[in-house]
């Protein structure tokens, strides 16, 4: 298999995987109430590792699992388990809207990182935009704040932690596709979550660790694990399904696409969060989420325009002289 370069597939499979994760955010929060961060990822992913399983065996079955780079691979997967424990926590807390927008700091940390993991370049231009994107991210931490912050500063960091292993995730999507099908990096990541929930499980299932008077994060992660009442079911089961095609479309997003041209289209995620915020919860971001938001999206997206500006002038240098100063047929010649 060879590396593709397919930006319009790219952006269509990364606009059906965010939705899915906001989607699958929601569900989430609102589950976390009632039961343990850890249950809630073993449903998600004993469900969508199935559904995964489905798809590898029409792009070529169980074959597909052998791979030369199986410590790549594990590495992958234990970035996205961090990036999603992080972010997951953090939701106990926060607003839904506030927490995704800081985690949005993560297609500018994929730009960053795409220097040394890639080898891309990236100018001068792009590199303040990505500064820009950081000052947003610092006025949503409400430095001003000291001690009079409604949440601690730890929960205000989980999001940031979850978007630099996020976005180190991808860099390695990219780096494996090229050999490894969509459906092969999902399954992957799926073994990783229901290893890790099971040992979840068996260290703290029982709940001997749990506090529900200290950190609601901390409860979040250790709180016991109980049956699901009858109305949850079909909730789980739609974080499995979910799972899957995030899974799925995330990898086959930056497999097929250059990660700066992917990346800043994660961006419809803040909307959907705002959306799914204020329906639910009633909940609608204060002026430092607000102007963080803008400031992180601006920066986002100005990344994405010089980006495409720069493959433009690329694509244009590399065309054959006669592509690039053909006659018009219809001209008069004087």
């Amino acid at each position: 298999m060879t590396s593709q370069n397919r930006p319009g597939a790219g952006i269509a499979f990364i606009l059906v995987g965010m939705f899915a994760i906001s989607f699958n955010d929601m569900l989430i929060k609102q589950l976390s109430g009632d039961y343990p961060l850890h249950e809630l990822v073993f449903a998600r992913s004993g469900i969508g590792i199935l559904f995964s399983l489905i798809i590898m065996q029409f792009e070529g079955g169980w074959g597909l699992l052998k791979t030369g780079k199986p410590g790549l691979h594990a590495l992958r997967a234990v970035m996205v388990v961090i990036a999603n424990m992080s972010f997951f926590a953090a939701l106990a807390v926060l607003p839904l809207a506030e927490a995704t927008a800081i985690f949005f700091v993560a297609p500018l940390l994929i730009t960053l990182l795409s220097i040394p993991m890639l080898g891309e370049k990236v100018g001068p231009l792009r590199l303040g935009a990505v500064a820009v994107g950081f000052v947003g991210v610092i006025i949503m931490q409400r430095p001003w704040a000291g001690e009079d912050l409604d949440v601690p500063r730890l929960i205000l960091m989980l999001p940031v932690v979850a978007a630099l292993t996020y976005a180190i995730l991808q860099l390695m999507t990219r780096m494996l596709g090229t050999t490894t099908r969509a459906s092969v990096l999902a399954v992957h990541i799926q073994m990783m979550f229901i290893f890790v929930s099971l040992g979840f499980y068996v260290v703290a299932g029982d709940g001997r660790f749990a506090d529900p008077d200290g950190s609601a994060s901390l409860y979040f992660l250790l709180r016991p694990w109980i049956w699901p009442s009858d109305g949850d079911w079909v909730w789980f089961v739609g974080l499995g399904v979910n799972s899957a095609v995030i899974g799925y479309c995330l990898s086959q997003a930056y497999r097929m696409a250059d990660a700066a041209t992917v990346a800043p289209f994660e961006y419809v995620g803040l909307p959907l969060a705002v959306l799914w915020g204020w329906l639910i919860w009633s909940e609608l971001p204060d002026l430092p989420v607000w102007i963080g938001m803008a400031l992180i999206a601006g920066a986002g997206l100005f990344v994405f325009f010089r980006e495409r500006q720069k493959s433009l002038r690329s694509a244009h240098a590399r065309a054959p002289m006669s592509e690039r100063a053909r006659p018009d047929p219809g001209a008069r010649k004087d």
